[in-house]
């Protein structure tokens, strides 16, 4: 790839989505997650329209809002609002299957942000990072294919670490000789 496109404005833009995505994804506080998750978002909203993947611009847009307003509310009804917007956006801007990636990853995180907490929450945002991985790739996304693949690493590494102070490991002590 050329010196050119990797410091394309649009990949300029998805490197700054890379910064705000580790950082979000190492929090083990959910507000600070989802705050920072809304920032990477909007990020990846000029990001893929200036890589003309309309459908990832507005999922990331929404998905911007959506972690907003779950900082504040965890109604359900939200689930429902979000959910609706994504299958428009993909609707009116999806081109076949793999445009309805970043659509189908926005549908499943907006249950996973309003509906969960911890772990399995993590769990839901991991599957919905591996959909946002194969978009990028196919969209050629630099920052945004390092930014997920890294986001896979960092929610898997939290999840242990979740899971780690929940479940402490026993040792058993030794026997004697």
């Amino acid at each position: 790839m050329a010196i050119e496109t990797l410091l394309a404005p649009a990949q300029l833009i998805g490197y700054v989505a890379l910064i705000l995505g580790v950082s979000a994804f190492l929090q083990k506080n959910d507000t600070r997650l989802k705050v920072l998750v809304a920032c990477e978002s909007l990020a990846y909203v000029a990001h893929f329209f200036l890589l003309h993947n309309l459908p990832a611009s507005g999922s990331a847009l929404i998905s911007c809002l959506r972690n907003l307003i779950s900082v504040k509310s965890r109604s359900p009804w939200w689930v429902a609002v979000f959910v609706a917007a994504n299958l428009a956006v993909g609707a009116v801007f999806g081109r076949g299957f793999l445009s309805w990636l970043p659509v189908i990853a926005s549908c499943l995180a907006s249950g996973a942000i309003f509906l969960l907490r911890g772990v399995l929450m993590r769990m839901i945002l991991l599957v919905c990072t591996l959909l946002w991985l194969a978009n990028n790739v196919l969209s050629g996304s630099v920052g945004g294919t390092v930014l997920e693949a890294i986001i896979a690493i960092a929610n898997l590494t939290t999840i242990v670490r979740l899971l780690l102070e929940r479940f402490p490991p026993t040792r058993k002590p030794c026997p004697a000789k």
